[in-house]
C-alpha cells in the first residue's frame, strides 16, 4: 500500500497490508491478512483488420478489443515519466497483451513530458486539464469525460493550527524564471531534477525536510511538493516534523464534480469523439488550438468503451477529427475519445506492431491478462 493508501498489484498469494497512520496526535500501524488472486488469464485482446464506411469514404483500421475488467494501467518508460521508449518495449516491460499510445508529450526537441492527465495505480502522476481523459476503476469499468484534476492539502504541527497548501503541477519540469507549485511522485525519478526553489520532503505524511536550491531527493514512500516564483512563500509554512495531508478533487470542464475516486487508471489527451453513441467532436471547446486537430487530416489512435463495457483500441492510416469520430459510431462506440497522433500512433498486441509508431513514446496504455505492474 503506497503513502495514499492505494494498493498497488502485487504477486498472486497470501500477504499482509500494512498501513502506517500518522497525525499530530496519533501515530500506529494496522497490519491486515489478504490474499491476493492473480488475474485470470482468460482474458484475450483480439486484433482485426477492418474496411469501415464513415462519412460517405471508407477506412482502413485496425483494432484491438479488450474485454470488460481486463487489467490495465499508464505504462512508462522505465516506470517514469519524463522519459521515451518504443511501444514494443513499454509493452514489454509491462507484459502487456495490448499497448497503444497515450496521452501527447513534447517530442520536438524538449524535455519529453507529457502533457494530459495521467493517473497510475490510483496516484495522479501529471495534470493536463485540457481535452478528454478515459478513466479505469477497480469493479473494471471504464469512465470518459473532460476530467480537471486539483491537489489541495493542509499541513499542522503539534499544538498550532493547521495551513493549507495547494499545487497545481505534478512531475513536471518548470518554465525557468517562472513561478510553479509542484507535486513530485516516485515516478519522477530519485530526485526532482531541478535547484532552483523550495523543496519540501514528505515521507509517510511527515516532513523530513525543507530545502531550498538542492536537487531534493523523492522518498519511494512519498513526495516533494516544490515551490518558485511567487509561489514560494508556500514553503514556510512547512517544517521539519509537521503532519502533511491532501485531497484530490475530480470536476469537468463546466466545474461540476464529478466522481472518479475509484479510478485507478487515467490517460487524458482528447478531443472526444463519441458521447453515448452519437457524434460528438469539438476540439477548440476543449481548449485545442492546433490545425492538426481542427482540421487537418493524419495518423490517429482512439479508444473507445463499448455498449458492453469492454474496450476497444484503434488506429487510422489517415483522417480528420470529424471523420475520426464517425469512424468510431460507425464501429459501434458508446464513447470514445482521440489520443496522441501522428508519428505518435501506435498499436500493439501479442507480441507484434500492428501500427507501428514513427518514434520512442512518453507513455501509453498496457493490458494484460498476467502484469507486471
Amino acid at each position: 500500500m503506497n503513502s495514499d493508501g492505494v494498493i498497488i498489484p502485487v504477486a498472486a498469494g497470501k500477504t499482509k497490508i500494512r498501513v502506517h497512520v500518522t497525525s499530530a496526535s496519533y501515530k500506529g500501524k494496522l497490519e491486515l491478512p489478504v490474499t491476493i488472486r492473480g488475474a485470470s488469464a482468460s482474458y484475450k485482446a483480439v486484433a482485426a483488420s477492418k474496411r469501415v464506411s464513415a462519412g460517405g469514404r471508407s477506412f482502413n483500421v485496425q483494432t484491438v478489443a479488450i474485454p470488460k475488467g481486463m487489467p490495465v494501467t499508464a505504462g512508462l518508460p522505465s516506470r517514469t515519466v519524463g522519459l521515451t521508449q518504443g511501444l514494443s518495449g513499454i509493452a514489454s516491460l509491462y507484459n502487456a497483451a495490448a499497448a497503444i499510445n497515450g496521452t501527447y508529450f513534447e517530442s520536438y526537441g524538449g524535455i519529453p513530458e507529457p502533457y494530459g492527465n495521467i493517473i497510475s495505480d490510483g496516484v495522479v502522476e501529471h495534470i493536463g486539464n485540457t481535452g478528454t481523459s478515459i478513466g479505469f476503476q477497480w469493479d473494471g469499468s471504464a469512465l470518459m469525460d473532460t476530467l480537471q484534476v486539483k491537489i489541495s492539502g493542509k499541513v499542522s504541527s503539534a499544538g498550532k493550527s493547521s495551513q493549507s497548501w495547494y499545487v497545481y503541477f505534478v512531475n513536471r519540469t518548470p518554465t525557468p524564471g517562472r513561478t510553479a507549485a509542484i507535486m513530485y511522485t516516485p515516478k519522477r525519478g530519485s530526485k526532482i531534477g531541478m535547484t532552483t526553489g523550495s523543496a519540501v520532503t514528505v515521507s509517510k505524511g511527515v516532513v523530513t525536510k525543507v530545502s531550498k536550491n538542492t536537487n531534493a531527493e523523492i522518498p519511494k514512500d512519498g513526495y516533494v511538493l516544490f515551490f518558485t516564483g511567487e509561489e514560494e512563500h508556500l514553503a514556510s509554512r512547512f517544517q521539519k516534523g509537521s503532519y502533511v495531508d491532501y485531497t484530490v478533487s475530480y470536476n469537468d470542464v463546466s466545474g461540476k464534480a464529478i466522481d472518479w475516486s475509484e479510478v485507478h487508471t487515467a490517460i487524458g489527451a482528447g478531443p472526444r469523439l463519441v458521447k453515448d453513441g452519437k457524434l460528438a467532436v469539438d476540439p477548440a471547446n476543449e481548449g485545442f488550438v492546433s490545425p492538426k486537430i481542427l482540421t487537418d487530416s493524419g495518423a490517429r489512435s482512439g479508444i473507445a468503451i463499448m455498449n458492453d463495457g469492454s474496450i476497444l483500441l484503434v488506429t487510422v492510416p489517415a483522417a480528420t477529427m470529424k471523420q475520426w469520430g464517425q469512424i468510431m459510431v460507425s464501429l459501434g462506440a458508446k464513447q470514445a475519445m482521440n489520443l496522441d497522433g501522428g508519428a505518435s500512433s501506435g498499436l500493439y498486441a501479442n507480441g507484434k506492431q500492428i501500427t507501428p509508431a514513427g518514434r520512442e513514446l512518453s507513455n501509453a496504455l498496457v493490458f494484460s491478462s498476467l502484469p507486471k505492474w
